[in-house]
């Protein structure tokens, strides 16, 4: 493991490891939590300004679902890709690829307005309509990651990546409301504002490119042993069809298909739904500091399931509110709760799984996530189109509460090894 000490580690870099990474955490995991913060604020933007500005090129309801459904495939296969042959090629590579993708990605939804070539660049490129990351730095990063911490810090670790992922997302959001500004302040149309910032996409790709070519690659001894999966193949294929469930009912209400729900049901402009997202971004940012502490009293997989029983039942709750104030103050409730089993996911799969296995079982694990979760937004959408407004809502809080139960069944008696 590199070392705060190590000569490839510059007086700069230590000093930015030792306040914003945990104690045991090397610091070449920085360059990934910074990667982590740039990706996450545009997903903040993207997944509240995506629904509208399909709307603004003409497009219905169920195009949203398409498009997002179409990038939750994309991701799927690449994180396949990433999981069959990820271990022959070095992650750094992997991860420039994956940057320089972003940056196309951005440019072709800034530039296009027909409906197939976006799917098709949703399709193959990097776009989130979700909360949480679903791209193909996901397994990426997680597996390097697991490799730059002890036992001991590996969950606060986590517990930091999803943090910062949380927040910037958060702050993201509220840079939703940029379009309407830049419309009002420079007479741009409303249009043309939003696909400038598809091209603040775009570039966030170039940074990432720039950020990924001054990680350090790790030691020799460490890529070596990278394998594909082995003896934990069970356990790894029980848990990855228990999240699809999961996965599949989070698609029904990903940020693009609540942002959605929310400006079709209550009227709610972009930079409205922007700023509710930012509060409920915060929110789930604290929940995931609070996750950490109640995972080494309760354990990881306690910790999983009773935070996410209650907040299925706010999502419930929010489908059949009335108004718009308790609409969000359930909403809020969710968002203060739903997280928490983000990292303690993570580390619970890194931990029940060999060191050598844990890029197969990030990659294999988060696939049957993002195809589940794909079939997801293309379904809510048609909901939403046919007027079935809180359906997805609570189709999501019922799977996912089954989920809960299914996976506290059959892994209450399975302890993580390391």
């Amino acid at each position: 493991m590199q070392t705060l000490e190590d000569p490839a580690v510059t007086v700069g870099q230590a000093r930015l490891a030792r306040l914003l990474l945990p104690a045991g955490v090397h610091a070449g995991a920085l360059p990934l939590l910074v990667g982590r913060a740039l990706r996450g604020f545009c997903d903040g933007f993207i997944a509240v300004l995506l629904p509208a500005y399909l709307l603004a090129l003409g497009f219905a309801q169920l195009a949203v679902g398409l498009v997002s459904s179409a990038t939750l495939i994309g991701s799927a296969l690449a994180t396949i890709l990433v999981g069959i042959l990820g271990h022959r090629y070095p992650q750094r590579r992997l991860l420039l690829l994956a940057a320089a993708l972003m940056a196309a990605t951005g440019i072709g939804f800034a530039g296009l307005s027909a409906l197939w070539p976006l799917l098709l660049v949703a399709f193959v490129g990097t776009l989130n309509p979700s909360s949480g990351d679903v791209s193909v730095f996901l397994p990426l990063e997680q597996a390097r990651l697991a490799d730059s911490a002890t036992s001991e810090a590996r969950t606060a670790l986590f517990a930091r990546y999803s943090l910062t992922g949380a927040l910037s997302a958060a702050i993201g959001a509220l840079a939703a409301a940029l379009p309407g500004w830049l419309a009002a302040q420079l007479g741009v149309s409303f249009l043309g504002a939003m696909r400038a910032m598809f091209m603040l996409y775009a570039l966030t790709g170039v940074a990432l490119w720039f950020l990924y070519t001054r990680m350090p690659e790790p030691e020799p001894h460490v890529a070596s042993v990278r394998t594909p999966l082995g003896p934990s193949r069970r356990i790894v294929t029980r848990l990855a069809l228990l999240f699809s469930v999961d996965a599949f009912a989070g698609g029904l209400v990903v940020n693009s298909l609540l942002a959605l729900w929310l400006m079709q049901r209550f009227g709610l402009s972009p930079g409205a739904a922007g700023q509710f997202f930012f509060w409920s971004g915060l929110l789930s940012a604290g929940s995931l500091l609070v996750a950490v502490p109640l995972a080494r009293r309760f354990g990881l997989l306690n910790t999983m399931v009773f935070t996410h029983i209650p907040s299925s039942l706010c999502l419930i709750a929010a489908a059949f509110s009335p108004s718009l104030v308790a609409t969000l103050v359930f909403l809020l409730a969710r968002s203060a709760l739903s997280q928490m089993d983000v990292p303690t996911r993570t580390a619970y799969v890194m931990a029940v799984v060999t060191p050598p296995e844990r890029p197969a079982a990030a990659s294999l694990t988060a696939v049957p996530r993002s195809l589940a979760a794909a079939l997801g937004p293309t379904l809510a959408g048609g909901l939403l189109a046919m007027g079935w407004v809180g359906a997805p809502l609570v189709a999501c809080g019922l799977l996912k509460i089954a989920y809960d139960l299914a996976l506290l069944g059959a892994f209450r008696r399975i302890k993580p090894v390391d």
